[in-house]
């Protein structure tokens, strides 16, 4: 009889411990920092809802500057947004529409003594 002889199979495949390892702390480190910045986008999200909503109000047409500001701090009431608020809109007239624009920072810490820094920007035209 003759014997049979079976092909080489290849090394084991799959990942160690320590690969696995490695890349937990690496999900772990993207799911942190997701964590803490999609808050903040949201809220830009909310922010610009807010202007468009303000300068599209049919009831404030014509109002004055102040009436605009206050109208956009109900609405930033009603969205929770904390990061602006009516004194920060800066309020500009192109081509008889009015534009409210601002702009924002938002500090986020995310461990230790390292923060991330966001600059937002958003106006009612964009």
């Amino acid at each position: 009889m003759y014997p049979i002889y079976f092909p080489m199979r290849k090394g084991q495949q799959g990942i160690s411990l320590s690969g696995l390892l490695v890349w937990s702390v690496i999900i772990v480190l993207v799911a942190i920092l997701g964590m803490r910045v999609i808050p903040a986008f949201v809220e830009y999200a909310a922010v610009k809802r807010a202007l468009v909503a303000t300068v599209n109000d049919s009831g404030l047409q014509d109002a004055t500057a102040k009436e605009l500001r206050l109208a956009f701090d109900k609405r930033a009431a009603v969205d929770e947004i904390k990061s602006v608020s009516g004194h920060d809109l800066i309020i500009n007239k192109q081509n008889e529409q009015v534009i409210l624009s601002v702009s924002y920072t938002v500090k986020k810490p995310l461990f230790a003594n390292v923060s991330l820094l966001i600059d937002f920007n958003a106006a009612s035209n964009q």
